[in-house]
């Protein structure tokens, strides 16, 4: 079988992606590697309120379960490691959350909603690690300019005895047909300035995490 390579991830990883919006960054790498049989994409949100906040939702949905991707509702980034079906033993060679938020979009330079987003990255790489192959890797694409710089996700990630890898320059461009997608709010449906980002890449230093 001929691997097909898009960026940074390769048909041959298995690929869990959380947090996904319209699913249109799944799709694009799903297309990409003309299968998604390799793919796991996960949502907060059940199949109907994704209908309701994104008019490409349930298209992008039907587009990737016909690929073979596997898709997960409901699944919460704090304890994604206790979902039933992680506990089968499922480990991954990338896991990616794009643009992590906690929900509060009016008052981002508050150090209250920055310690909120900073949580939620916290969580999400403290349930991740359990979840990564050997030699696998954590990717968080994020904003790097005040005040998103603010949440320190270095930090973060060493906190939860993760190693740095690499940051590299993001662009939504290298993904045909992804649009970010807010998380919350009565413009949920509408994409966002990324503005100067970065893919952060961290890896376990450790492989004998016990949950």
């Amino acid at each position: 079988m001929e691997e097909k390579i898009i960026k940074h991830y390769s048909s041959f990883h298995n690929i869990l992606l959380v947090g996904e919006g319209d699913f249109s960054f799944s799709l694009s790498l799903a297309r990409a590697f003309g299968s998604a049989i390799n793919m796991v994409a996960t949502s907060l949100e059940d199949r109907a309120s994704l209908a309701m906040k994104y008019t490409s939702a349930i298209r992008n949905l039907n587009e990737l379960e016909s690929l073979g991707c596997t898709i997960l509702h409901e699944v919460d980034v704090y304890n994604i490691n206790q979902h039933d079906y992680f506990k089968q033993h499922i480990f991954f060679d990338r896991i990616i959350f794009n643009f992590p938020h906690s929900g509060n979009f009016r008052h981002e330079t508050q150090h209250w909603v920055i310690e909120e987003h900073k949580k939620l990255v916290s969580g999400f790489l403290g349930n991740a690690k359990y979840l990564l192959n050997v030699g696998g890797e954590i990717h968080i694409t994020h904003k790097t300019a005040h005040p998103f710089s603010k949440w320190n996700i270095k930090n973060l990630a060493e906190n939860e005895r993760l190693s740095f890898v690499e940051e590299v320059s993001f662009s939504k461009y290298f993904y045909p047909g992804y649009q970010n997608k807010r998380g919350a709010g009565f413009k949920c449906n509408k994409s966002f300035p990324v503005g100067t980002c970065s893919t952060f890449k961290f890896s376990c230093l450790y492989y004998n995490f016990v949950p």
